[in-house]
């Protein structure tokens, strides 16, 4: 399975990164492909879902998702994130804080989906 993957939601083109179940390593690596396929959007344009179930996170998958988020902040228009209780809030805020970013959290892929088409 394509972990990044174009679909589309409510007739709209969304990049969503399927990160359900990744391992620590496997995080970091989809980290590190997703600027080439965000900066090959027009700014201010793309909507994207990030969704981290039952995915791990460790000090180095944090660091790249950080400079993947700073990256692909000019190129995104609207973004939300499915997270559950595993990754900590001092995590997800040092994201929020270095990217200068806000990513909406939502419980399920379906109410993510539908906050970025709203």
């Amino acid at each position: 399975m394509d972990r990044l993957r174009f679909v589309t939601h409510r007739g709209q083109r969304i990049l969503l990164m399927d990160l359900t179940d990744c391992t620590a390593e496997e995080v970091a690596l989809v980290a590190d492909r997703t600027p080439p396929i965000v900066t090959q959007e027009p700014k201010g344009s793309l909507l994207i879902v990030t969704d981290f179930s039952g995915a791990h996170f460790d000090r180095n998958a944090v660091e790249r998702i950080k400079i993947a988020a700073a990256i692909d902040r000019p190129y995104i228009k609207r973004s939300a994130w499915v997270l559950a209780e595993n990754l900590p809030k001092a995590l997800y805020e040092s994201i929020r804080s270095f990217s200068a970013r806000e990513f909406p959290i939502f419980a399920t892929r379906d109410e993510a989906l539908d906050h970025v088409t709203s």
